[in-house]
């Protein structure tokens, strides 16, 4: 019994299903550790900081794996009591978490460590890369990543026809591209394929490092250069106005909660700690929420009748 209630207690903390002093202190304790691991990443990349603190570097690597490893691995043995009192299945909330994108996240962290130690003769540099995937691990702290995939999500027709429209004038623009420079610049220009590669870069970057020679050529780069301002700009809106509309919509899904728990007059502790989760999976502010439970508050006293308030009284 006593470690069913520590196993809730941790699945609790690492969940963030409480909000107390102990929560808090864990989230800032990993998103700051986090942090410094991206931080010594880049630094480590300098040559004289790597070849002057190599061994500090490795110290600290080490001691960061330590947290990550056992954050995992409680993590995994504690999401066994999210669905054991429903359901009676300690493994279905395990096996959420481990196939769940913020589980991939903090294995792949954490994995190179332990291959660098199994395989030393191999070189496996590349796989170093995966630290970085670390700093995906703050996102669990706030909403901004989910909202904006959310939001592609929702917009993906949009989105859908813009990359089409992308991929025709792709076409379209290269092939003329090639046929009016690929023999007066045949090194830059040899075939379509080289030549979409800078449309793509000269779409993306603004200049693909090449100056057309031709008159034809310099119609048609011109044209490239409005076309990916245009399309830029229609991406930049879709975006925009579906992440907008994302955030609206989260604070209409909290009024509706706080509507509910009003509804009898009285929170209860479990109402109170669903609009903290709430809260918190929305990554609104103290002042947001206060702002829209005052306001359902007046609303409500507005609409209540006088004489039922009088024999209240």
């Amino acid at each position: 019994m006593l470690m069913k209630s520590l196993q809730t207690r941790v699945y609790e903390l690492l969940d963030g299903s409480i909000h107390n002093k102990a929560a808090r202190f864990c989230e800032i304790f990993i998103a700051t550790v986090v942090v410094l691991n991206v931080l010594a990443i880049i630094l480590e990349s300098v040559h004289d900081l790597h070849e002057a603190y190599e061994y500090y570097f490795h110290i600290f690597d080490v001691v960061s794996v330590m947290i990550f490893t056992a954050e995992y691995l409680l993590r995994v043995w504690s999401y066994g009591v999210k669905y054991e009192a429903s359901h009676g299945d300690t493994w279905r909330g395990r096996k959420e978490y481990i196939f769940s994108f913020y589980g991939f996240i903090d294995f792949f962290g954490t994995v190179p460590f332990y291959l660098q130690l199994l395989m030393p003769g191999i070189d496996l540099r590349f796989l170093r890369l995966f630290r970085l995937m670390r700093i995906f691990k703050l996102s669990r702290y706030n909403s901004a990543l989910s909202d904006l995939a959310e939001a592609i999500k929702i917009e993906r027709e949009s989105f859908t026809s813009a990359m089409f429209l992308l991929l025709i004038s792709c076409l379209l623009c290269s092939s003329l591209i090639y046929i009016a420079e690929g023999h007066l610049q045949p090194d830059v220009f040899p075939s379509i394929p080289a030549t979409m590669k800078w449309y793509l870069l000269t779409i993306i970057s603004g200049w693909g490092n090449v100056d057309p020679v031709s008159v034809v050529g310099i119609v048609l780069v011109v044209l490239t250069q409005i076309l990916g301002i245009a399309l830029a700009a229609i991406l930049t809106g879709v975006v925009a106005t579906a992440y907008t509309t994302q955030v609206e919509r989260r604070e209409v899904m909290f009024e509706s909660t706080i509507r509910e728990a009003l509804a009898d007059g009285i929170v209860t502790e479990e109402e109170r700690e669903n609009l903290e989760r709430l809260k918190k999976q929305f990554g609104m502010s103290d002042e947001k929420v206060q702002a829209i439970e005052r306001q359902v508050r007046e609303e409500k006293n507005a609409q209540k009748d006088p004489s039922l308030s009088q024999r209240s009284s």
